[in-house]
């Protein structure tokens, strides 16, 4: 990272792209028609070609900069909350009583927003989330809360990081898991598990689960509150717009989830224990586009290795040390929504992993189907 202010903000710049995506969703409710598709088609399409022409940015940071040298940075992830929910919430009252916009074009647009939310907001709050100031974790709160996935964070902290690439966690895809398979598994998986962990801490502590102090109740609250705003905006069609973009957002979400750790398994010991994770255990990518649009979420396999960094000082790693996707995410999610596809370009860097990290295992039939081997 370079010390003068003019290079601060200048390297920072890239990862501000994102707020093109507001004024983009504006025009698209002004002008109604096929507009409407604009963001999903900028969202991922155009950052795809980008991708093209930008290339790889195999460079790394210094990941021992301090915090008070990414500023331009952080500063991103904190407004984005409030410019999301004046998105959202002000679409909502515009277009409920905009007259030249018919039901469908209110529905393709609110997609759309969902689109924004998920692929922007909900990388955000997952950027906060991981955070120690208390502020940014509620910041990251507020942007679950809107897409109505607020246990992601429960789930996430306790659950994914815990037990990634092993039977014991619901959103490591397993091999073979087509992702229309692995989309109602995980929905479904998640929440329970995100709400026993928060339970089993409160037991620990000698606490039933609905005690005060359970983040769920939270949750709900945050949770019904944007369910009430967005009714008292837009009648029940507006609350019906809500839930559009908030499904919308749990799709991107998800799909990406999808992707990340697909067919990657860190080596059972025994005992119920697994080895330490590793960046081998989840995808990496370094195209440059793409990884502005997603703040370096595509670096996954650092943040994995090293979850406590701040995305801009996120490692990326070459085939020695991580497996690598061929493409960035927004190509990546459109392969996966096609099983056979996906299959045709994933399994076979899925058994090079195996060959290169794991060639003492000749037998992957049970994690293949997601359970513990019967030995180490």
């Amino acid at each position: 990272m370079t010390d003068t202010p003019i290079a601060k903000i200048t390297a920072a710049i890239p990862f501000w792209m994102s707020l093109l995506l507001i004024p983009l969703a504006i025009y698209a409710a002004m002008t109604g028609g096929w507009a409407v598709l604009l963001l999903p088609i900028c969202t991922w399409y155009l950052f795809s070609i980008i991708d093209l022409f930008a290339g790889l940015d195999e460079t790394n940071a210094d990941p021992q900069t301090p915090d008070s040298q990414l500023y331009w940075y952080k500063l991103i992830t904190i407004i984005w909350a409030p410019l999301q929910f004046l998105t959202i919430f002000g679409m909502l009252y515009y277009v409920t009583r905009a007259e030249h916009l018919g039901g469908w074009e209110q529905y393709f647009l609110f997609v759309g927003i969902g689109v924004i939310s998920g692929t922007v907001g909900i990388n955000y709050a997952h950027e906060l989330m991981h955070q120690k100031p208390k502020y940014e974790r509620q910041i990251g709160d507020a942007l679950l809360a809107m897409v109505l996935y607020s246990h992601f964070r429960s789930e996430h902290l306790l659950v994914h990081h815990r037990h990634v690439a092993t039977p014991n966690d619901p959103v490591t895809a397993r091999y073979g898991e087509g992702f229309w398979r692995f989309l109602p598994r995980v929905l479904h998986q998640c929440y329970w598990s995100a709400f026993n962990a928060e339970k089993a801490m409160l037991a620990r502590k000698g606490l039933p689960w609905h005690d005060k102090s359970n983040p769920f109740w939270r949750y709900w609250l945050m949770q019904a509150t944007c369910l009430l705003l967005a009714l008292l905006i837009g009648d029940v069609w507006g609350l019906f717009l809500f839930t559009v973009q908030a499904t919308s957002a749990i799709f991107q979400l998800e799909l990406v989830n999808y992707l990340e750790h697909y067919g990657l398994t860190r080596k059972y010991l025994g005992n119920g224990k697994f080895e330490h994770v590793m960046p081998r255990h989840s995808w990496n990518t370094a195209q440059r586009a793409s990884n502005w649009l997603l703040i370096n979420l595509q670096r996954h396999s650092d943040h994995h290795y090293k979850p406590d960094r701040r995305f801009p000082l996120l490692q990326t790693y070459g085939t020695v040390d991580a497996p690598q996707l061929p493409y960035g995410y927004p190509v990546m999610t459109l392969l996966a929504l096609s099983p056979s596809l996906w299959r045709k370009y994933m399994n076979p860097r899925v058994h090079k992993w195996r060959e290169m990290y794991y060639p003492e295992i000749t037998d992957w039939t049970d994690y293949n189907r997601g359970t513990h081997p019967q030995s180490a």
